[in-house]
């Protein structure tokens, strides 16, 4: 008889991770057309094929699975408060990291834990939460694989990463977040809801070189405040389900569809000047994506030549911008400028990823 029925089935991951390191590290992205990806958006209205297009970055979030206690768990993150441990029996879902209680659960693994740094500044409206997911994934299907289960393949780790979050947001989650950290490079997604086999269509538009010729082209600056996406998507999704909005999201999605045939075709100039169009029908859709700092960075790029946009949600957290190689630097010194007086802002080092989870 199991001294302990309610452990049946689960599995305890401190012998496996006693002598030895398991860990994943996944990409965060800068996006054009978010919100699409939200299904009811998205599924209602396939007849216009609702696109996101997004850039992964080399901003990467790590997570490393280390032992812990029998039947506990413990998830810690850099720049969230210290949580403490938990009985796997019970495992909060709806708590500050529920998402990656959830995940573990999922696995059925019980006395490790988790620990997850970022590249990226914390509710920086790049992704962060969904990219720390994929990478957790990617950690326990490796710790999967010491058991002689088989490893889950890309799109397995997006499926179940997309489902996890969005069965955790009560249907208010989009999947473009996690599709950038699972495949990295730059990719128009065509979100098809209604599909049988899966919800997307990817075209990467750009191999590794040109990768890196958008890299000299792009800029990407941390406004010093943070973010929340749920509040924000929430008041947007009414907006669009109520039709008052409807239309100039239809408006958006053209836009960004000739976004990306820009940048598959290296026309940085071109590119940005859609950058700037779609800008213009979101300052009228989403308003409260804008605070004062992110509206006054995004103007100075468009007087600089250049088009800019709010990470994400935003109503804090990123922007970013494109351009011509010129106009970047000098918008480089120009948004430095403008947050040098604001705590824990700034340029963030980054370039373009081509590599996804790993």
């Amino acid at each position: 008889m199991n001294p302990n029925p309610t452990m049946s089935g689960f599995s305890s991951a401190i012998t496996m991770l006693k002598n030895r390191r398991v860990e994943a590290s996944a990409p965060c992205r800068v996006d054009s057309g978010g919100t699409w990806d939200i299904r009811s958006m998205a599924l209602p209205m396939e007849a216009i094929e609702p696109v996101t297009l997004n850039i992964a970055l080399s901003l990467r979030t790590r997570v490393v699975l280390l032992p812990f206690e029998e039947g506990m768990v413990k998830v810690s993150s850099e720049g969230f408060p210290d949580t403490g441990a938990h009985e796997f029996k019970s495992l909060p879902f709806d708590s500050t990291f529920g998402l990656f209680y959830a995940a573990i659960s999922c696995f059925g693994f019980h006395g490790l834990e988790v620990r997850i740094a970022s590249d990226s500044p914390s509710k920086a409206a790049l992704g962060g939460s969904s990219t720390a997911l994929v990478a957790l994934i990617k950690a326990l299907s490796k710790l999967a694989v010491l058991t002689g289960k088989p490893p889950l393949p890309q799109k397995d780790i997006l499926h179940l990463a997309y489902y996890l979050e969005d069965s955790t947001s009560s249907g208010k989650c989009g999947i473009q977040d996690q599709a950038a950290a699972v495949f990295g490079g730059v990719n128009l997604w065509r979100w098809q809801f209604g599909s049988r086999r899966v919800p997307y269509e990817r075209t990467s538009l750009l191999d590794r070189k040109r990768q890196q010729d958008l890299s000299e082209h792009l800029l990407v600056a941390f406004s010093g405040k943070s973010h929340v996406s749920a509040r924000i998507n929430q008041g947007w999704l009414e907006g669009f389900l109520s039709g008052k909005t409807r239309a100039g999201w239809i408006e958006a999605n053209r836009i960004v569809r000739r976004l990306a045939q820009s940048l598959a075709g290296c026309k940085w100039e071109r590119a940005a000047g859609f950058l700037r169009e779609e800008m213009e029908v979101r300052r009228d859709i989403t308003p409260d994506a804008l605070i004062p700092v992110t509206h006054k960075l995004i103007r100075q790029a468009e007087q600089a030549g250049c088009g800019a946009r709010f990470a994400g949600a935003g109503a804090g957290g990123s922007v970013w911008a494109l351009g011509e190689k010129k106009r970047i630097q000098e918008l480089k010194t120009i948004w430095r400028s403008t947050l040098a007086p604001i705590r824990g802002a700034g340029i963030l080092d980054c370039w373009v990823e081509p590599i996804g989870v790993r």
